[in-house]
């Protein structure tokens, strides 16, 4: 029963709370309509600024305010006068009647000069003169022109004048935006100088006395400190303050108690909205009892009534506020919200391009794949045929009867010597026989197809070439499309949300003793884990790779280390740390090479390059010959490789564009060999492309494994296939590659395998670069010293990587 009554009270509560902020939200959006789009705020703010003065009887604000609403909203010009004039009135006659003669100067300058050219220049012109041709005027009159009052004019001109490119900046915050972006330091001090000239208005009115301009000028300071912390709390004190003190000297004062409430308040921000009135109360009572004890009870006032307005703000405007302030949690969040935003449209466009390349690529290989060999092959010997016949049958007697009456026959016969001549032999005696019994004229026939062969042929390469360009085509086509997919793929991935392992990483790391800012996870893939953290020590000593990563490596159950770290040289700094997945396997390589007869320039290239995903390849080319030009063949080929394999592409892809590109790109003979291993260091499995090249080893223990494939070298034929060769490598094997001078270089050795595969089976030594250095050495000695080729030994150790820091385990408490 009591559960019952319990759960109707909680479902009324909710159905009370849902109502309130149904009202709420009904309220904020009539009062947004009446405000703004209907343009009341700019006649509130107008009638305060036609009051607003400082030093007793400078008044510059009004008419800036309207230059700034002409220029910006021209629209609204004339009920802003009539707002201006009824404020300015409301203060006093004379002040009225100066307003209005100013406003009527400016219309009058700026409706002269409406159509000349940069109007932002001319208008504060017009501020200037006409703010200062009223007040000389009416000085003038009163007989009041010493040079106190020069001097006023002068400088109620210039404050006009500025304030005009002040308002101009401050007004469009005032109005409705689609787009509003965060506001910049300038602009926020501008919209705090407006503010604070719109209270200048309110001076003179009370409530339990206590001004209206210090109330709301405190609550403006309790605001933004809240917002946007100390920084920009002590600024608007400042800005707010020194406005106000000019409206009224004998309150200077103020502009100490609102920037060191301001700047007291963003301190103890982190105490919420508590935090921040226990600032102003205290910077309150403090400057007070300093500067003006008795009137410390009105000031208490002023303070409390701006606490309690500041206390009843909603969260929900405070939060649409921190938004457009740079450095708050919801302006990052937004930032964030646009750049995900931004990075799902650009996914979306590389997914779209990706569809195009792939669609271009089916369309290449289409032809190929609708056609079959023998369709093609019949017409092929159609066309041919036709083309005989015309030269030589289309004048005989004989054409009825054989292409009419025998048509199957003849063309038997003569496909059976078009056969025998496409492959490069006379015709079969038997078939040219057969064939001078059926046709009167064979011999004109059979020369006219010896001379028609040779046009068959070349046509029939010719579609051969445009095959395998097309097919060349498609597969570069199909290979960037899969690269792009993945950049798209790796573009959604980008920072994603892992709430469970960063309360953990967090609490484990505040155990330790470890003040952890700021932690970012970006993946948390196995094998591809990527995080940042902003850490603060009294005084580093490596706390990164030798707590934290093992700390990592026990949470996320893989090894962890540090990818990168910037420490701050002093103490109590922030520590920038980048942790990354440490590789399950490491390569340690040895290479050793010799030009021929011992010179400086090899026709051998090699390279190791570090792939992404964890790839690492190492590959050997060899240009046909010796001397510069064979190093610019096998130079040119690696090149090519690192830029292709490094975009993504698959291997196969690679070294058939790079085949294609040394067989296309001149007329001249340019071949290569390539001998290229990729090991994936995350379960030591290596794949073997070898284009020409010779076979490598893996050394296990005393096993010597040989690894060997057959294609020609690079740039002899524009398509081929190419034929991987994929092992499983274990922690401790080494790989040895080798240059064709290698196995061809030892002299008086009859069976050159047997002989290296013993000679690495007894090194003493597993080192890889001593190992390079040995058998190169070995085949250097059968020649007595003597290199007669170019030669180049890569050695590769793979181990399994042990780290340097075990991972610590975290205990956790299982009673919670």
């Amino acid at each position: 029963m009591i559960n019952s009554i319990s759960g109707v009270e909680s479902k009324t509560l909710s159905v009370h709370q849902g109502l309130l902020e149904k009202l709420r939200s009904k309220f904020s959006t009539q009062m947004k309509t009446v405000l703004l789009e209907k343009g009341w705020l700019f006649f509130l703010v107008g009638f305060l600024l036609g009051r607003a003065v400082i030093l007793s009887v400078v008044s510059p604000f009004a008419v800036a305010f309207l230059a700034a609403v002409w220029l910006i909203h021209k629209d609204k010009a004339a009920k802003v006068m009539l707002s201006v004039l009824a404020g300015a009135f409301s203060f006093s006659i004379t002040h009225g009647v100066f307003i209005m003669l100013a406003m009527i100067m400016f219309v009058f300058l700026a409706g002269i000069f409406k159509q000349a050219g940069k109007q932002r220049l001319l208008i504060p012109l017009f501020v200037f003169l006409s703010t200062v041709a009223p007040r000389l005027f009416i000085y003038s009159i009163w007989g009041q022109l010493s040079s106190y009052e020069w001097m006023l004019l002068f400088v109620e001109g210039v404050l006009g004048t500025v304030l005009v490119l002040i308002f101009m900046q401050s007004i469009p915050l005032l109005s409705p935006q689609r787009f509003k972006p965060a506001l910049k330091n300038e602009e926020i001090v501008c919209l705090i100088i407006l503010l604070a000239s719109i209270l200048t208005g309110t001076i003179g009115w009370e409530v339990y006395n206590a001004s209206i301009e210090q109330i709301f000028s405190r609550y403006f300071v309790l605001l933004l400190a809240f917002v946007g912390g100390a920084a920009i709390g002590s600024t608007v004190g400042v800005v707010a303050g020194l406005i106000l003190s000019l409206a009224n000297v004998a309150n200077l004062y103020q502009m100490s108690l609102l920037a060191f409430s301001g700047l007291l308040g963003g301190l103890l921000k982190e105490g919420n909205k508590i935090g921040v009135s226990v600032g102003l109360l205290v910077g309150t009572f403090l400057v007070a009892i300093y500067a003006d004890v008795a009137g410390i009870v009105p000031s208490i006032m002023e303070t409390s009534i701006a606490i309690v307005l500041f206390l009843l703000t909603p969260s929900s405007w405070i939060k649409k506020l921190s938004r457009y302030i740079p450095g708050t949690e919801e302006h990052t969040n937004e930032q964030e919200q646009y750049l995900q935003k931004v990075r799902n449209v650009t996914a979306k466009r590389v997914e779209q391009f990706s569809d195009v390349f792939e669609a271009l690529s089916k369309s290449f290989s289409a032809a190929e794949e609708t056609k079959e060999d023998s369709v093609n092959a019949r017409r092929e010997t159609d066309y041919f045929l036709s083309q005989v016949t015309e030269k030589t049958c289309q004048s005989c007697f004989m054409k009825e009867r054989c292409w009419e009456q025998q048509f199957d026959k003849t063309y038997s016969l003569m496909e059976n010597l078009k056969d025998d001549l496409a492959e490069g032999n006379e015709p079969n005696r038997k078939s040219v026989r057969n064939f001078e019994n059926h046709c009167v004229k064979s011999k004109k026939v059979l020369d006219t197809m010896k001379e028609e062969i040779s046009f068959f042929e070349a046509n029939k390469k010719l579609k051969k070439q445009v095959m395998e360009s097309k097919r060349f085509v498609a597969d570069q086509l199909q290979g960037v499309s899969e690269v792009m997919d993945d950049f798209a793929n790796e573009i959604l991935k980008e920072r994603q949300h892992h709430e469970k392992q960063e309360i953990q990483i967090m609490n484990t790391l505040t155990n330790m003793g470890i003040a952890l800012e700021k932690l970012d996870i970006y993946r948390l893939e196995k094998g591809n884990v990527d995080l940042e953290m902003t850490l603060s020590f009294y005084d580093y000593h490596g706390e990164g790779s030798k707590l934290i990563a093992p700390v990592l490596s026990d949470i996320l159950n893989e090894m962890i280390i540090v990818k990168q770290e910037e420490v701050s040289p002093f103490p109590n700094g922030y520590c920038q740390l980048v942790f990354g997945s440490a590789k399950e396997y490491v390569v340690d390589t040895g290479i050793a090479h010799a030009a021929k007869g011992g010179g400086l320039i090899s026709g051998d290239s090699f390279r190791t390059i570090e792939l992404g995903e964890g790839k690492y390849a190492m590959a050997i080319s060899d240009g046909m010959g010796n001397g510069r030009r064979a190093n610019e063949e096998s130079e040119e080929t690696l090149r090519l490789l690192q830029q292709i394999l490094q975009t993504g592409i698959p291997e196969s892809v690679a070294i058939k564009s790079i085949n294609s590109i040394l067989s296309l790109r001149t007329t001249d003979e340019m071949y290569a060999t390539l001998d290229l291993a990729v090991i994936n260091l995350h379960n030591a499995a290596v794949k073997f492309l070898k284009i020409g090249s010779t076979p490598s080893l893996i050394k296990r223990g005393d096993e010597i494994i040989k690894v060997e494939a057959s294609n020609l070298p690079m740039g002899i034929i524009q398509e081929f296939d190419v034929e991987i060769v994929g092992e499983q490598l274990r922690s401790g094997d080494i790989l040895i590659m080798m240059s064709d001078g290698i196995l061809e270089g030892p002299k008086h050795v009859e069976n050159i395998d047997v002989w290296l595969k013993r000679k690495v089976r007894n090194m003493q030594t597993d080192d890889p670069q001593e190992m390079a250095d040995l058998i190169l050495e070995e085949v250097v000695r059968t020649r007595s010293g003597a290199i007669e080729d170019d030669m180049t030994v890569v050695v590769a150790k793979v181990t399994k990587n042990s780290p340097q820091w075990t991972s610590i385990p975290v205990y956790t408490d299982q009673a919670q």
